[in-house]
């Protein structure tokens, strides 16, 4: 007979061959690994928080499948997906509406203007995936994005603009740089969890080092 446990790993293992094939071409600071790395984390701190394991991992798994940003801003299609693939590998309904929440309500557009009350599960893997937008993998992100969408990594007559509201997030047109101080600068002090916290403010100060050493260098100076 098939224990909680054995029913668990058998939904995690699906859900981790189903992400990896949706992802496969995705781009490169939204692909597999980066579903890892949150994975990775949202588990450490689970088990500092002491949460929920198996909920967690799961979560972490889904939470970029069908993402707006790729899909011409569409919020819907993620949760559809989702729940379409959860059903059909016979996912308890008190689970997928877990899961639904967490992939909802996880990004950072969807936090703003929000005063939505976060579950633990969403608590965790919010803070896992945040930080995974800071530190040296951030940075790279923030880089790597740019360039997917085409857009400048600075640009010294385009001012930054944080405290943007949600739609505003959307449809603003920046620079990598300026990503810095519209999300990722902000992103410290949004943190739920003890754990996030702990591990945000090193990569927060590295951030900060490599912004001084960037103007250092854009003014010839460094």
């Amino acid at each position: 007979m098939k224990t909680d446990f054995d029913l668990q790993q058998n939904i995690l293992e699906k859900t981790a061959e189903f992400v990896k094939i949706s992802l496969e071409k995705a781009e490169s600071g939204h692909d597999w690994w980066h579903i890892w790395r949150v994975r990775n984390t949202a588990t450490h701190i689970a088990k500092a928080e002491q949460v929920d394991p198996f909920l967690v991992e799961l979560c972490a798994l889904l939470h970029d499948i069908g993402d707006y940003k790729f899909h011409d801003g569409d919020e819907e299609l993620g949760p559809k997906l989702i729940r379409e693939f959860l059903e059909s590998i016979q996912t308890p309904k008190s689970i997928i509406e877990k899961v639904d929440d967490v992939v909802r309500n996880i990004s950072f557009k969807g936090s703003l203007n929000s005063h939505v009350e976060k579950s633990i599960e969403l608590q965790v893997v919010q803070d896992a995936d945040r930080l995974d937008a800071m530190g040296a993998i951030g940075i790279a992100r923030a880089f790597s994005f740019s360039g997917y969408i085409g857009q400048s990594f600075y640009d010294p007559n385009i001012p930054p603009k944080p405290g943007l509201s949600k739609e505003e997030y959307k449809k603003r047109k920046s620079t990598s740089i300026n990503h810095f101080y519209e999300k990722l600068l902000l992103l410290k002090d949004g943190m739920n969890t003890k754990a996030g916290r702990a591990l945000a403010e090193e990569r927060h100060r590295f951030m900060e080092l490599y912004l001084e050493q960037f103007y250092k260098e854009w003014d010839g100076e460094g």
